[in-house]
């Protein structure tokens, strides 16, 4: 291979590819070179002038630079297979991708390793896959699979190329608790997962290895962070949007230590508005450096996940190429993964184990379930925000009759449910919610981070209980309700958390859902996206879990 390289280097040999008379962007220095790109086996042999091609692209007019890197995702929130994941994020210039699979780990255990490693031989783009580190997220909540500390020490002996995915269980760790600390000495790198951490907390994530954070939502958390050696990943997903709070940070000076992740983004998002591409024309435009952004979006990434064959265009690094028609715009006309023009890439069809089907194993529900009993009107209510995932935490009066407490549609407050669906013990944990704007109806899902049970809201109980039903009758996905009838759905019947059809079909249903959702009176711009992490008892504040409320400060559950 290094012969080859040195002798196409050399010109002395014909290439595979000649990107001829474009414009390179180099991340070293900001400088703009127009020369030819001479690619080979994948690799680009060299830079300057070639002729000996055997296929040539005129790239006259047009900006190279390096495919983007997403440093952090979890491929299950697109709903998509991973080769229907590639065909949606490589037009956008998206290469490489850092993946943490414990959303399917979660419902299907370790069987989520297997599927994902495979997947990533198959692809043309790089599918780098770490390992979960907390599944489930913590004991206060009832999984489908679990990961123990074992199961990560295998797993790192296959590969030990992999880091240790998200460290959610900050408190675990703080304290020592055993099982985590097995998992975390076995790791040098680890990602981290560390909301509104800060001081010795802080500091003692990064002494155990934490090297870096996706969930920074201010300037001063993330520059506290970055000045503590951690890597900011700036998250610009469809529930948690950090780019406009700490686009500040990314200067030229900072860049080498700031890279971009999309964590959880809706596919129909993407497709209309963009991914990584999306965050760099949105930075430029906003004042940011050219060159602090690219670097942010490919290098910089590179070079924090140990990728050194990435990340810039350069001789002997992987020919994964973005031609741009403008550079601060970042308008994509043609991407290379590997050398090879995407539009070229063969259809892929990757089987999906029978054992991921059917795992929505629960009875029908009736409305009874959902009732309240209480004699105490104060109540600890749920509230949300767009754009973020960290809820706030607000007491209310709410109307006791007969034992019973009641929902406020008046004062947007509605209930609440989180039913365990894997099969373990049906349980149901039950609270209130303020901030979806629904007037009437419910929405109902089975993708509820991390444990992902059923996630149900609704302004009444028969309404919740129909929606569920609907879930358990489809094995899986999301479901609009109104006066009991379903309105709209989409089936998730992988692990009720992605979907066997291609994009295209896939889009019509959830425009569908994003029509009727409107019927309710939602207001909130992705309302399944919000739902799916109030399940999450690792983000502040106020969380509801199958075990019931749960208060993430104090890191226990409370009464309804």
């Amino acid at each position: 291979m290094k012969k080859q390289l040195i002798d196409c280097a050399m010109g002395t040999i014909p290439v595979d590819l000649i990107i001829s008379n474009v414009n390179v962007f180099h991340l070293t220095d900001g400088s703009v070179e127009t020369c030819d790109i001479a690619v080979t086996e994948g690799r680009i042999a060299g830079m300057g002038q070639y002729t000996r091609g055997r296929d040539i692209v005129d790239g006259t007019g047009l900006y190279a630079v390096p495919g983007f890197i997403d440093s952090h995702v979890h491929l299950e929130s697109t709903h998509l297979l991973p080769a229907g994941y590639e065909k949606l994020v490589l037009p956008h210039g998206v290469t490489t991708t850092i993946c943490d699979p414990h959303e399917l780990a979660n419902v299907v255990g370790e069987k989520a390793f297997d599927f994902f490693f495979d997947a990533a031989e198959k692809l043309d783009m790089s599918l780098l896959v770490n390992l979960s580190s907390c599944v489930p997220a913590t004991s206060f909540e009832t999984a489908g699979g679990e990961i123990s500390s074992a199961i990560i020490r295998k797993w790192h002996e296959k590969h030990p190329e992999s880091a240790l995915a998200e460290l959610m269980n900050v408190p675990g760790l703080l304290n020592g608790d055993p099982e985590v600390m097995a998992k975390v000495e076995l790791f040098e790198r680890i990602d981290g997962h560390c909301p509104l951490v800060s001081g010795k907390e802080l500091n003692a994530c990064a002494a155990a290895g934490v090297v870096n954070c996706h969930e920074s939502t201010s300037f001063a958390e993330a520059a506290e962070k970055l000045r503590r050696g951690l890597q900011v990943f700036i998250r610009e997903g469809s529930a948690a949007r950090d780019l406009d709070a700490l686009l500040p940070l990314l200067t030229v000076e900072n860049s080498p230590f700031i890279s971009f992740c999309s964590d959880d983004r809706s596919p129909v998002e993407t497709a209309a508005c963009g991914h990584i591409d999306s965050m760099i024309r949105r930075a430029i435009a906003a004042g940011a450096s050219p060159l602090a952004v690219y670097r942010a979006a490919s290098w910089s990434a590179a070079k924090h996940a140990n990728l050194n064959d990435r990340g810039l265009l350069a001789p002997g690094k992987i020919a994964d190429i973005v031609l741009l028609s403008d550079l601060e715009k970042c308008t994509v006309k043609t991407v290379f993964v590997k050398g090879k023009n995407i539009e070229k890439l063969n259809e892929k069809n990757i089987p999906v184990p029978p054992e991921m089907f059917n795992s929505v194993k629960l009875a029908p529900v009736a409305a009874e379930r959902f009732r309240i009993k209480s004699e105490n009107s104060r109540t600890p209510v749920i509230t949300v925000e767009s754009g973020s995932l960290i809820t706030g935490k607000d007491f209310c009066e709410l109307k006791v009759e007969n034992g019973e407490k009641f929902p406020d549609i008046n004062r947007d407050i509605i209930k609440i449910a989180v039913i365990e669906r894997h099969g373990r013990n049906g349980n149901i944990g039950l609270g209130f919610v303020r901030g979806f704007g629904l007037k009437s109806g419910a929405i109902a899902a089975t993708v509820a981070h991390d444990s992902h049970n059923i996630c149900v809201l609704g302004t009444s109980d028969a309404d919740m209980a129909a929606a569920v039903n609907a879930l358990i009758k489809l094995q899986g996905g999301q479901v609009v309700v109104k006066s009991g009838k379903v309105t709209a759905s989409v089936s998730f019947p992988v692990a009720g958390l992605l979907s066997a059809e291609p994009f295209d079909k896939l889009d019509i249903c959830l425009k569908n859902i994003s029509k009727a959702l409107h019927e309710t009176g939602c207001t909130l711009p992705e309302p399944f996206q919000q739902l799916s992490f109030l399940a999450l008892p690792v983000i502040p504040h106020l969380k509801l879990t199958d075990k019931g409320l749960f208060d993430a400060d104090a890191f226990e559950h409370i009464s309804v």
